[in-house]
């Protein structure tokens, strides 16, 4: 099976609501490659590593998470820019790119999706005052020690995350994947005993101790895994087409 590309970005733009959601990036089609869709290739980033993973895999598109044109860097065509652009129009293959969009989906998103993944029921905004926040607040169906905790989330991230440990058990848990560590401050007033992002800031770790609440950095790539992912399973499904997922593994 086959969809018309125009068809299938009009869907995704549609099921993430992205023309309403203000973000530092243009969501949605960014290189238009080939009209006709049968293959996606996802991925966190649109590295060169990911592309040249998708050529292989004779992908029709590639839809990431962090894609191009970031509002305030260079706009000129040179060095990796230049290469990552030529392999997607040498080999006719789009480019699709959702960034807080995909952070803020109910269904789909990378918060939602890492709650799923850490068995956190959500129970919503974790600063219900302020819709540019966009990380989360839930709870565990039981208390658990922080070290446990921890360990959970090797287990699903397949890495050893940074914990900074508090005094509490956990039992509410604020957070926000990738670079959202600055949002700590809000999962202080929220109550959380646990505040989760993918990465840490020196003064973090402050905040986490003088506020006794724990912290876990476990990887901004290793924590915006699942939500292109459940994009890209819906959009397959929605249109009956292949969908593969391909890790390009990032320590940061």
């Amino acid at each position: 099976m086959a969809v018309a590309l125009s068809t299938l970005v009009e869907e995704a733009d549609r099921y993430l609501n992205s023309a309403k959601i203000a973000d530092y990036c243009p969501n949605g089609l960014q290189v238009e490659g080939r009209p006709q869709v049968m293959r996606i290739v996802s991925g966190v980033t649109a590295s060169q590593a990911l592309l040249d993973a998708a050529v292989e895999a004779q992908a029709d598109l590639v839809l990431v998470h962090h894609g191009y044109f970031w509002k305030g860097e260079n706009p000129c065509i040179t060095g990796m820019k230049q290469r990552r652009l030529k392999t997607l129009l040498k080999h006719d293959i789009s480019l699709l790119s959702y960034h807080l969009p995909l952070d803020l989906h109910p269904e789909v998103g990378n918060n939602v999706q890492l709650a799923r993944q850490l068995d956190i029921t959500v129970e919503g905004p974790l600063d219900p005052d302020n819709l540019k926040v966009v990380g989360l607040v839930g709870s565990l169906s039981e208390p658990v020690t922080p070290r446990d905790f921890a360990r959970r989330v090797q287990e699903v991230m397949g890495r050893e995350p940074l914990l900074i440990e508090g005094s509490e058990m956990i039992r509410r848990v604020g957070w926000c994947t990738g670079g959202g560590q600055g949002y700590i401050d809000q999962a202080v007033l929220a109550g959380v005993d646990l505040y989760l992002s993918g990465e840490a800031s020196e003064q973090t770790f402050h905040s986490a101790r003088e506020n006794d609440i724990s912290f876990i950095a476990a990887g901004h790539h290793a924590t915006e895994r699942y939500g292109v992912q459940a994009l890209g399973d819906y959009l397959a499904r929605r249109f009956a087409l292949e969908h593969i997922f391909i890790d390009c593994p990032n320590p940061i």
